[in-house]
């Protein structure tokens, strides 16, 4: 739930809108991720022949002793997503890996995600990698009953 960032309910928000929220509330943000998140970049950039990419947020995991790696997008999850930050992921393990670290785990937060497609783009990946819905508000008590019948039916 991001409801702490404050984020008015509006057609359209980019991504540094998020990005930007996130960082003026990172105390709230950090303790919504849980134990162990400690802030290290926000925009990391890498470089392959003279091409730039940017990860949005890098956080380090003191107890699980891993980079964490944050992508942000407003809209729904798309595989191109996935193979992003597996490239992301990769260039991590090679290059910013300390000799006992874990390999780095990603998290792609995204306004929407089909379920399907998320296990097809990510299974099989050497990567710890994992698809998240956020949500700007907490959804209202018939909202969130829908929510949770559909978690115990995808138990079942």
């Amino acid at each position: 739930m991001l409801e702490f960032l404050g984020l008015e309910e509006k057609a359209i928000y980019t991504e540094t809108d998020l990005e930007q929220a996130i960082i003026n509330h990172l105390q709230s943000f950090l303790l919504e991720l849980g134990r162990g998140f400690c802030f290290e970049a926000r925009q990391r950039r890498i470089t392959f022949d003279n091409t730039h990419y940017r990860i949005d947020l890098v956080f380090y995991h003191r107890i699980l002793k891993c980079h964490v790696l944050l992508d942000l997008k407003i809209g729904e999850f798309t595989h191109a997503d996935a193979g992003q930050m597996n490239v992301y992921l990769n260039y991590y393990k090679d290059n910013e890996m300390q000799e006992d670290d874990n390999p780095p785990v990603g998290i792609i937060l995204c306004a929407n995600k089909n379920e399907n497609l998320v296990k097809y783009a990510t299974s099989g990946l050497p990567q710890q990698m994992f698809v998240s819905k956020y949500l700007i508000n907490l959804p209202s008590e018939d909202e969130l009953k829908m929510i949770i019948e559909d978690e115990q039916r995808k138990l079942s």
